[in-house]
């Protein structure tokens, strides 16, 4: 287990949809992609007296079409749930970046973790607007490394899975 503290942004889907917009456009992110972590969440919203609501990870694979476009451009991780596809596991090894799986089902502990939570972007999204969140001790398990180590594929490996 990692505890990541700092800085992450929220990205999903339809952000991820934008996002490619943008660099099509010959335009910049909503934030500084070169060594930024993106969250794979949306949030549920804040109860009073909360910065955010219940905030676990979304699957990452429907985010795999967009990764390897932002890790070529300095994206240093990502956080989500599931496995990633080849070209994703290719793009962490070839951009030296990280893949990070949070636990489904456990959002509310999660969001204890996050003290600052604040949309920086499309709030016509609703719960999937990108935010800039400051994390504290935020617990992840590190999935797919820079090198190519993959906790999915050492699992079925190791326990004779076959797929």
């Amino acid at each position: 287990m990692t505890l990541l503290s700092g800085t992450v942004y929220t990205a999903r889907d339809a952000a991820h949809k934008k996002f490619m917009e943008l660099l099509d456009r010959g335009e910049s992110l909503p934030f500084p992609i070169d060594g930024a972590v993106i969250y794979y969440v949306g949030p549920t919203p804040a109860p009073a007296g909360r910065i955010i609501g219940s905030a676990g990870p979304t699957t990452s694979s429907r985010m795999d079409p967009f990764s390897p476009r932002l890790y070529s451009l300095g994206l240093g991780g990502t956080i989500g749930k599931g496995e990633r596809s080849v070209e994703v596991r290719e793009a962490l090894i070839k951009y030296k970046a990280v893949y990070f799986a949070a636990t489904g089902g456990v959002g509310a502990m999660l969001s204890r973790h996050i003290k600052s939570a604040e949309v920086i972007a499309y709030p016509e999204l609703g719960s999937e607007a990108v935010m800039e969140l400051i994390v504290d001790d935020f617990p992840v398990i590190v999935s797919i490394d820079a090198y190519g180590g993959d906790i999915f594929e050492m699992g079925r490996s190791e326990f004779q899975i076959v797929q």
